[in-house]
Formats: structure tokens, C-alpha cells, sequence
């Protein structure tokens, strides 16, 4: 196999690892909420024990994390869905980490910054093939 059929064998996988993105990225952005509202798999910092009361900020969050973790999961409303959450991490990141540091390693708010990039790629790119969404004819 030379080089030129390897690069186009794999660029056409392009579609499955966007699928593949998407329920990676959702999965492990589900725990945030979960832990927040559920106190699953461990509670909120400091202490790891406790939850957040659902009508503040950051219940409301937390809830945003788990419906729309699930549903980008299974890949159902994934385009607005993920621009909302995308909005979601930017406001996060602004509000919560920015103003303790201009640096992301210093003020915690990688994951933040990430997801909200990731958000808005998928939000633009869609789901995938492996999508509730491509399964209904709207990816």
C-alpha cells in the first residue's frame, strides 16, 4: 500500500471518528453534570460528598450537562444542542476561571475552553453516521 491510498483510506474514516468524537466527548462531558446533580461517580469539590441545589447557576448547568450530554451521546437534536452547550462552556469559562488568571493551566478552565470548541465544531459538522440524527435523515 503506498502512501497516497494509506492517507486517502484513512481520511475516509473521517465520518465514524467525528461519531466517535461526539460520544467520547459526551460521555466524559455527562460526568460533569452527573457529579454536580448526582454526586455520581464522586460529589462536588472540595469535599467530593455534595451536590448542587437545581435552581442556581450551577445546577442549571449541571442539568444542561446531563440532557444535552445524553442526547449528544446518542446523537438526537445534535446541532443546536451542541451550540447551546458550546455557549454553555464559554460562559462557564468567562465567568468562573478567567478572572482568577488569563492562563487556562493556571485558572482550570481547560477542559472548559475545550469543550466549548468541540461544541461548536460538531454544532457546524453534525453528528456522524453512528447518530440517532443520520439514522432519521437530519445529520
Amino acid at each position: 500500500m503506498n502512501e497516497t491510498s494509506l492517507i486517502a483510506k484513512w481520511s475516509s474514516l473521517a465520518p465514524q471518528l467525528l461519531s466517535i468524537l461526539r460520544i467520547v466527548a459526551a460521555a466524559i462531558f455527562l460526568t460533569s453534570g452527573t457529579t454536580k446533580l448526582f454526586a455520581f461517580p464522586t460529589g462536588m469539590p472540595p469535599d467530593g460528598k455534595g451536590t448542587a441545589s437545581l435552581m442556581t447557576q450551577i445546577g442549571i448547568g449541571a442539568l444542561l450537562e446531563v440532557v444535552g450530554g445524553l442526547l449528544l451521546l446518542v446523537g438526537l437534536f445534535t446541532r443546536p444542542v451542541a451550540f447551546v452547550l458550546s455557549g454553555e462552556m464559554a460562559v462557564a469559562y468567562f465567568q468562573f476561571h478567567f478572572p482568577s488568571s488569563f492562563w487556562p493551566t493556571i485558572n482550570q478552565g481547560i477542559a472548559a475552553i475545550l469543550y466549548c470548541f468541540v461544541w461548536l465544531y460538531i454544532s457546524a459538522a453534525g453528528p456522524g453516521p453512528w447518530s440517532i440524527d443520520a439514522a432519521r435523515g437530519r445529520a
